[in-house]
């Protein structure tokens, strides 16, 4: 970065979603309100299922790290952006920046696997329910979360390492965080190396992810189909419909977002889907999860009327 046309970064500026100061005070207490949702919902369903025996299982095991994923991945980017809502100088500094891709990347492939694992999960609960303890035991559930933490780390880190290794000649952001594409577009440098790199990891994440949800559910559908009661079924593909819709929202999001070129239309774009699988997913799943979900409103309810039977004794 030593070129004269090379901007010596030691912070960035991000643009944002609007400059209007009156538009900025309304998003800043509606995307508060959505933080504060979205984390008294994980935190609720965290401790509900680490408190409840009954809750005690691989599927709900699976649900509280998908949880602590969603709280990561939102308190990654909203209190910083709920700073420059209501800030003159919205910047965020070089080490700033780096830590918010990199988590960010990380989290996202991470939440790409526990999704996968999830499915693997229901798979073998309706297709093998004789053999659902030992197939999906302590040990392999714990391996199957850790592989996504793994993962998710190298592959954030590598991505973000190549993308910090450019040089920029321009320090604003056309976004509300630290994103690969808006960065991109700001580089003087090459910038082969790593579009390839980020169209070969999110091709492969999202496809291989992918494949194993969709491989998992036609077995479970052909599973379901040979059940003879109507009731049989229902209740069989009940214990499906929150996981579906969960990665309806937050694969149809990120396919949209990163499997194409960079492009200022396409950056422009993509503050729209950011919304929705940076705030609006991890707000949406535990409700998704709880309303839709018996034994979760159970253990809810028996939480609250143990608060409040302790409460009445004390």
């Amino acid at each position: 970065m030593s070129s004269p046309n090379h901007t010596v970064v030691t912070e960035f500026i991000l643009m944002g979603l609007t400059d209007d100061p009156v538009l900025e005070r309304i998003l800043f207490g509606v995307f508060l309100v959505i933080y504060i949702i979205t984390l008294a919902g994980n935190l609720c369903m965290i401790m509900l299922i680490r408190t409840n025996s009954h809750l005690h299982t691989p599927m709900y095991f699976f649900l509280s790290h998908l949880s602590f994923v969603d709280i990561c991945y939102s308190t990654n980017v909203t209190p910083n952006m709920l700073y420059d809502f209501l800030s003159d100088q919205k910047t965020i500094s070089y080490a700033g920046c780096f830590t918010q891709c990199l988590l960010f990347i990380a989290l996202v492939i991470t939440e790409f696997y526990i999704l996968a694992s999830m499915a693997l999960d229901r798979y073998v609960a309706i297709c093998s329910p004789l053999h659902y303890s030992t197939r999906m035991s302590k040990n392999i559930c714990i391996s199957l979360v850790i592989v996504p933490y793994t993962f998710g780390f190298l592959n954030g880190l590598s991505q973000t390492l190549l993308t910090f290794h450019l040089s920029f000649c321009s320090l604003e952001i056309n976004h509300f965080y630290c994103a690969d594409p808006p960065l991109i577009m700001l580089a003087c440098s090459d910038i082969y190396i790593k579009k390839m790199a980020m169209f070969i990891v999110a091709g492969f994440t999202l496809s291989s992810s992918l494949f194993i949800i969709l491989l998992s559910y036609l077995f479970i559908i052909r599973a379901i189909l040979r059940i003879h009661s109507a009731g049989g079924r229902y209740k069989a593909f009940s214990t499906c419909g929150s996981h579906l819709t969960t990665v309806t929202v937050f694969y149809g999001t990120l396919f949209c977002m990163y499997v194409r070129p960079p492009s200022e239309k396409s950056v422009e774009e993509s503050k729209i889907f950011a919304i929705f699988y940076t705030f609006l997913s991890p707000m949406l799943n535990p409700l998704i999860y709880s309303l839709r979900n018996k034994d979760v409103i159970r253990a809810l309810q028996q939480m609250i009327m143990g608060n409040i039977f302790h409460k009445t004794a004390a």
